[in-house]
């Protein structure tokens, strides 16, 4: 019933049938209708989170939140791993002796696995920022961004660097965010994945 709802709402909205599952579950997963419009797609951003979803690239977290939240029996499913370094030891004892965050520390050692790979961030803007950095030095080549961070210090900033790469993405340009929609995107686009 709660996607029937769901869906009275889309009617009138002119996205792909692919975008509308995509904001379907991240709208089921809030309860919040402002993500119909607010949600941003890169033109190809569907396109190459399912083909990496289809290779069983790896799918990389920012935060343990979101990792809990995907689901890891179509994952596994595509023999996809999904990662989170964010309590990784080395990343807690680097981060106290360089006072650097831990998402910043946790995109670095991660950057080496994201070879056409999808990156969910949802809870921190630095997390984000690091990633377009690594992606501007030629240090990381995601195939898909999800870039939904939430926060009132950085989080609006750092996703209008994601849109100004030249790789696909989804955003919403704003404050809002979380984990939970960020594992909800990625969720989405496993079950389009999978019925294809």
């Amino acid at each position: 019933r709660s996607f029937e709802i769901i869906e009275e709402h889309l009617k009138s909205v002119k996205l792909s049938g692919f975008q509308k599952d995509v904001i379907k579950r991240v709208v089921h997963a809030t309860a919040d209708f402002s993500y119909i419009k607010a949600l941003k797609f890169h033109p190809d951003a569907i396109k190459s989170g399912v083909a990496a979803i289809k290779k069983g690239k790896n799918i990389i977290t920012d935060a343990s939140m979101v990792k809990a939240g995907i689901n890891k029996n179509i994952a596994s499913n595509f023999k996809m791993k999904v990662l989170c370094f964010i309590n990784d030891k080395s990343i807690i004892r680097m981060s106290e002796k360089l006072n650097i965050t831990r998402a910043i520390l946790s995109m670095r050692k991660a950057s080496k696995l994201m070879d056409k790979s999808i990156v969910s961030i949802g809870n921190a803007p630095t997390a984000l920022f690091e990633l377009c950095d690594l992606i501007e030095k030629g240090e990381a080549s995601p195939a898909l961004i999800i870039g939904v961070p939430v926060g009132f210090v950085g989080a609006k900033e750092s996703k209008k660097k994601l849109i100004t790469l030249n790789i696909p993405y989804i955003t919403n340009i704003s404050r809002k965010g979380g984990s939970n929609i960020a594992a909800a995107i990625v969720n989405a686009l496993l079950k389009i994945a999978e019925k294809q």
